[in-house]
């Protein structure tokens, strides 16, 4: 079982992958959204209550980022937490092997149930960022999976005391382009054939500065900006206005687009970048949104896999450079998935030993 949350679409895309690689190995899984588990009207409340704080009051959840990076759970988070315990173990099919979370307060949850002897199948938690924040480390958790060394090691940090380097899973779609397959993306998005090429992305809710660093992309010269705004179609109409000639909504098929563009800059250091990286896409990070977003730019700046441009004035040309000769960044992007496992086929054994985790009697 997975167990995600419908906050932005990071979490989900993660659980959506994972839940595909091992229906590939024969197993079968069962998802659920963790913002469902919650009494009555909370999960939506929570749901609405983070948009809200990401697009109108950003210092705001930067406040809340930083003052529950370093500490324990407070008691209206452990309450919260307890309201979903018996959800939790109500949807939990019978010959269950393993759950899995992607967002981390349901890996908080199952530590909870982990360390009562209330769930006897190994719980997992699948660190879907860069940077760990202390929530996504849970007492009673037997193995967290993390994408990098970089946020294998914060987790250590934060007292995991399993953890294991296993690489990000995106969707297969995401690979490097052919010079054909470049040339047909362009056509068909209806960009610039030969022009330098940047892709902004802002999450499925299309959050951060975006406008304004369109407008600075646009205005340095270095690359013409192709902006996508996922459902905030209203932000894809201002910048048409702004006269970004390239501003989508929602695109359905990412990898074709990525295809298309030279490099990617990023604000939120999420599964947008892992999917870039397995596409040799180039990625930096500007612009970045407050919180998980500016942690994920830091951890990834240091990973070496991603530059975090503070100064406008490095925008030019650090796109200038990244666009004529960022190959050591495409390697580094593509490298990082070569720690990705393999299926084992249907119904073969998981070959990884760190995953044959112990039952215990409930």
């Amino acid at each position: 079982m997975i167990v995600s949350a419908s906050v932005g679409a990071g979490h989900d895309g993660a659980a959506a992958q994972l839940a595909a690689r091992l229906e590939d190995m024969g197993l079968t899984v069962d998802r659920h959204d963790f913002l469902d588990l919650l009494p009555g009207p909370v999960g939506r409340a929570i749901r609405v209550g983070y948009r809200r704080l990401l697009t109108l009051a950003p210092s705001g959840y930067q406040r809340i980022y930083a003052a529950t990076e370093d500490r324990e759970p407070g008691a209206v988070t452990r309450a919260l937490l307890r309201s979903a315990e018996r959800a939790m173990l109500r949807v939990l099919p019978p010959d269950t092997s393993a759950v899995v979370a992607t967002y981390p307060a349901a890996g908080q949850v199952l530590g909870t149930l982990r360390s009562q002897g209330r769930l006897s199948v190994p719980a997992i938690t699948y660190l879907t960022d860069f940077s760990v924040h202390a929530l996504w480390v849970a007492p009673g958790v037997d193995l967290h999976l993390a994408v990098h060394e970089i946020p294998a090691q914060q987790a250590r940090s934060q007292g995991a005391p399993s953890v294991a380097v296993t690489g990000p899973v995106v969707d297969r779609r995401f690979s490097p382009a052919t010079p054909v397959q470049r040339r047909t993306a362009r056509d068909r998005f209806g960009l610039p054939a030969t022009a330098p090429l940047a892709l902004l992305v802002a999450g499925s809710w299309g959050v951060g500065p975006v406008r304004q660093v369109a407008a600075e992309v646009r205005d340095s010269g270095a690359a013409v900006p192709v902006v996508v705004c996922g459902r905030n179609e209203a932000l894809a109409e201002q910048l048409r206005a702004d006269g970004i000639t390239h501003a989508f909504g929602w695109v359905d098929d990412m990898p074709t687009l990525m295809h298309a563009c030279d490099v990617l800059v990023q604000n939120a250091g999420g599964l947008t970048s892992l999917e870039a990286f397995a596409c040799g896409l180039p990625v930096v990070s500007y612009g970045c949104i407050p919180g998980h977003g500016q942690t994920n730019a830091a951890a990834l700046d240091e990973a070496g896999l991603a530059p975090w441009i503070r100064d406008p004035c490095d925008l030019a040309p650090t796109l200038t450079e990244l666009t004529r000769h960022g190959r050591h960044l495409r390697e580094s992007g593509l490298a990082l998935h070569r720690h990705r496992p393999r299926p084992a086929g249907p119904g073969g054994p998981l070959r990884r030993p760190y995953l044959q985790l112990r039952h215990r009697d409930p």
